[in-house]
C-alpha cells in the first residue's frame, strides 16, 4: 500500500515537472511581441530593415541590429525611447513617417480598461520598455 503511494506520488511529481517545464519553454516574451506586432512590417521579421513594407516607405527603415553597434558599442535606450514614445523625430523619417506608438499604446489601454483606474503612462512605459528590451537582445555583437 505504502508503495502505491509513494509510485503515485513519484508520478504526480514527474507529471508536475514536465508541466512546469512546458510551460518555461512556452514563455511569453513581451517585448517581441510588441516588435512583431508593430516593428516588423517595416524594420523586417530580423530587424534588419527589410521588412514587407519597405517598398512603400520614403526612406528605407535602418536596420535595428546595429543600433548600439553605431553608438560606439552602448544601445541609445533614450534616443529609442524618444522616437518609438513619439516625443522625438526619427532622423531620416522627415515628417514623422513612423508611428507615434505612445499614442497607439495609450489608445489600446483606454480601450483594453474603459472604466478600470489604470494609469497610462505605466501602460505606455512598459511596452516601450519592452520592445527596447527585444531590440537590446537582437543587437549584432
Amino acid at each position: 500500500m505504502k508503495s502505491k503511494s509513494l509510485a503515485s506520488m513519484a508520478v504526480t511529481l514527474a507529471l508536475a515537472v514536465s508541466c512546469g517545464t512546458a510551460l518555461a519553454q512556452q514563455k511569453s516574451d513581451p517585448g517581441k511581441r510588441e516588435y512583431d506586432a508593430n516593428c516588423a512590417s517595416c524594420h523586417g521579421i530580423k530587424g534588419k530593415g527589410d521588412g514587407p513594407n519597405k517598398p512603400y516607405l520614403t526612406t528605407s527603415p535602418p536596420d535595428l541590429t546595429v543600433l548600439a553597434r553605431n553608438n560606439r558599442g552602448v544601445l541609445p535606450v533614450d534616443r529609442l525611447y524618444q522616437v518609438i514614445e513619439g516625443s522625438r523625430e526619427a532622423p531620416g523619417h522627415g515628417s514623422r513617417d513612423m508611428p507615434v506608438w505612445g499614442l497607439d499604446y495609450r489608445m489600446k489601454a483606454a480601450e483594453y480598461y474603459g472604466d478600470v483606474a489604470y494609469d497610462p503612462d505605466v501602460f505606455v512605459r512598459g511596452k516601450i520598455l519592452a520592445l527596447i528590451d527585444y531590440l537590446n537582445r537582437i543587437q549584432v555583437k
